[in-house]
């Protein structure tokens, strides 16, 4: 399985074993929507089929926050505060590291909306859905690796992905 395959969300086993943090941030695992605890355990998963030993994440590897404006919890994982023991740079390259923005849908379950490497992000302030600034490989600009390309999206429970531009 490759890193890209963190996409799959296949079944696993929980990861309170298999993650590590601080002492809280283990427990705080444990108690993560099961969508959240998958994607943890496929990038667990993922690592050590890669050779890694483990991945050991954070306190700040996963944000819960409200992003569409409808009073639910939503969650984004950054995979820039993870590390896979022994691939140092499994998670994480020249185009930003991986990042997956899973929003709450109406009977509770989560529905991954991102899933991509970004360099950095931030949550902009507003009203109703909140926007994301991605800062991203320059070739999302028809640009090289620098300068980076910045792109803003707004946050609804719609999936969505940038595109590279055709050469």
């Amino acid at each position: 399985m490759t890193r890209r395959n963190l996409r799959g969300l296949l079944p696993v086993l929980l990861i309170a074993g298999a993650m590590t943090g601080t002492a809280s941030g283990q427990q705080a695992f444990v108690n993560y929507p099961t969508e959240i605890r998958r994607a943890l355990s496929v990038a667990d998963e993922a690592c050590r089929r890669a050779g890694g030993s483990r991945v050991t994440l954070s306190i700040n590897a996963v944000r819960k926050v409200d992003l569409n404006g409808d009073g639910r919890d939503d969650y984004i994982v950054d995979f820039h505060e993870a590390e896979c023991v022994g691939r140092a740079s499994f998670f994480c390259g020249t185009g930003g590291c991986d990042l997956l923005i899973l929003v709450a849908q109406r009977g509770g379950a989560l529905r991954k909306v991102f899933d991509d490497r970004v360099r950095e992000y931030e949550i902009l302030s507003g009203r109703g859905p909140s926007e994301i600034r991605f800062v991203l490989h320059g070739s999302y600009c028809g640009g090289h690796g620098n300068p980076s390309c910045e792109k803003t999206r707004r946050i609804t429970s719609e999936p969505f992905k940038f595109e590279q531009p055709n050469w």
